[in-house]
């Protein structure tokens, strides 16, 4: 399965379908903004700091143009759909996930395009809440005289494009907290080891989820007990950056995450770190940046002034609970394996969180959950908290 079909397939499970309860023409309208939102999947982890965006354009019940964003610094979707319907756009209805811009960035202004070619009607999945737009744009192109209809699905516009909008609103990426534990809350025997808690279904879950996010962290301790690769395997050739977190330098010269010929890794540790492993990474290519502190904050901070979208966290309960506590952390992907392996050692997926009531446990909302074999899978947002 492809990374959008996949994308899709779990974004539609989490959705309502299609039906013409609302009359023919909203049904076909909701079909059409459902391809926009294909049309973007194309360029799932690739459009960073950008959104996903695609757009469709028909004119007499006829598709006559289609386009995706595939990349920042790239015309937009509206453009590649304008360029393929030609003279056909004009008088045509054009649909578009995302608010057509009306600034100058990198490239022109969506809605200069639109009216340009004559496009009399546009649908629109949701509003873009960067300031440089947020309703500009669809105020544009009403002050022109089109006809324009905003949140045609707009649930899975949101969905689609979230890490973009947290981005933009919280000037952070988007941080998704993944981790697998038995039946009995454990990540690991009480000996450390990890391998496997959960199917070959549910890895290969992670596997997408990891080509559809911009970077995967972890801490030096899961560098040191399970030297693992993180890349997304054989779902995607697209693997995202690997970021270590380790204030010393603690870290073995020889690891998979070294070989940077497959994907790039950089390496957050504290100033006046270990400088011995400092020199054998850097001879190896990888990055190594000192922090006054090294906290997740911090790392998301630079990590955001690289321009990634989407962050997840994949390290051990410490620095997940430390994530969760500096809000690095947005969303929640659990897998619950149908095993019990017990001991009071054993360790957990959070770590301390100065939680002493369960009153004052961090609720999950909204929820789904879904089977993957044998396994289950809980997905959950934290409470948003002010910056």
């Amino acid at each position: 399965m492809s990374l959008d079909d996949w994308f899709l397939q779990v974004l539609w499970s989490s959705l309502p379908e299609l039906t013409p309860a609302d009359g023919a023409k909203l049904e076909s309208d909701r079909a059409l903004m459902r391809r926009c939102i294909a049309l973007a999947c194309r360029a799932l982890g690739q459009t960073a700091p950008n959104p996903l965006v695609g757009s469709v354009i028909v004119k007499d019940g006829e598709i006559v143009g289609e386009g995706f964003h595939p990349q920042a610094g790239q015309p937009h979707a509206e453009v590649f759909a304008l360029r393929a319907a030609g003279d056909r756009a004009l008088g045509a209805t054009l649909y578009v996930n995302l608010e057509p811009c009306s600034h100058h960035g990198r490239t022109p202004p969506c809605a200069d395009a639109i009216l340009a070619a004559g496009i009399a009607k546009v649908v629109v999945g949701s509003l873009d809440p960067n300031p440089q737009v947020a309703g500009q744009g669809i105020a544009r192109l009403r002050a022109a005289g089109l006809e324009v209809v905003v949140g045609v699905e707009a649930a899975a516009c949101q969905i689609l494009n979230e890490a973009f909008f947290h981005r933009i609103t919280h000037r952070r990426p988007f941080g998704i907290l993944k981790y697998a534990m038995t039946l009995d809350g454990k990540i690991a025997a009480t000996g450390g080891h990890s391998a496997w808690v959960t199917s070959p279904g549910a890895r290969r879950e992670v596997h997408h989820l990891r080509a559809t996010c911009d970077a995967v962290i972890v801490g030096g301790n899961t560098v040191r007990r399970d030297n693992p690769h993180l890349t997304s395997h054989d779902v995607s050739d697209r693997h995202p950056l690997r970021v270590v977190m380790s204030r010393r330098l603690d870290l073995p010269t020889e690891a998979n995450l070294w070989r940077s010929q497959v994907a790039p890794t950089v390496v957050f540790g504290e100033v006046g770190a270990n400088e011995v492993v400092h020199q054998a990474l850097a001879k190896q290519g990888v990055e190594v940046v000192l922090l006054e502190t090294c906290t997740p904050e911090a790392v998301m901070a630079d990590l955001y002034r690289r321009g990634l979208l989407s962050v997840l966290w994949e390290c051990g309960g410490t620095l997940a609970a430390q994530a969760i506590a500096q809000g690095a952390v947005q969303k929640v992907w659990a897998f619950v394996a149908p095993k019990l392996i017990g001991g009071p050692a054993a360790p957990t997926p959070v770590g301390e969180l100065g939680l002493t009531q369960m009153t004052d446990a961090i609720a999950l909302d909204p929820v789904r959950v879904r089977s993957v074999g044998p396994d289950l899978l809980v997905e959950g947002y934290l409470p948003a908290a002010p910056r």
